[in-house]
């Protein structure tokens, strides 16, 4: 089973469901936080998202957490970060991309599409309520996902880090 944090791409659905022949499951968390941004309610958000996963502890194998804790305060992307490492199965992975670059007040989000086999990525914005919050250092990302352990971290030429994390056994 496969978590996709992104808004639905009809590409990468095809691409892991014909690569890891599983279950993906679509939660567009960039549409819940706008619906927060709208309706006034952003310091609920936290609280919805303890509440937004259903999966069972331990019953995935696989989550795409691309740049959404970028836009969460520290509360809400701790919130996150705890549902996401207990859904995760042992040695299960989690991919997360984090900005390094300071905060110009774009108000954006991306939505990621696989390219090609290769698991190239392009990015794409579109239209977002709320833009990026502070960026957070290695250290603090390592902190949020404490339950889990780093597998391979890259700097990109875009200024943002590629982190995958594994859950021990």
């Amino acid at each position: 089973m496969l978590i996709d944090l992104g808004p639905v791409v009809g590409s990468n659905i095809a691409y892991f469901g014909e690569q890891l022949g599983c279950k993906i499951f679509i939660t567009d968390l960039f549409a819940d936080l706008d619906r927060h941004v709208r309706e006034g309610r952003l310091d609920a958000f936290g609280d919805f998202l303890e509440k937004k996963f259903t999966q069972d502890s331990a019953s995935v194998d696989g989550i795409l957490c691309w740049d959404f804790i970028d836009y969460l305060d520290r509360p809400a992307a701790q919130k996150l970060a705890d549902q996401l490492t207990r859904v995760l199965r042992p040695e299960g992975a989690l991919l997360g991309f984090f900005g390094t670059a300071p905060q110009n007040g774009d108000t954006h989000y991306n939505k990621f599409i696989v390219t090609d086999e290769g698991v190239n990525l392009r990015s794409r914005a579109y239209p977002a309520l709320r833009g990026r919050q502070s960026s957070l250092l290695n250290r603090d990302i390592i902190k949020l996902f404490a339950g889990l352990r780093v597998s391979d971290s890259f700097l990109l030429k875009s200024n943002q880090r590629e982190i995958l994390f594994r859950k021990p056994a």
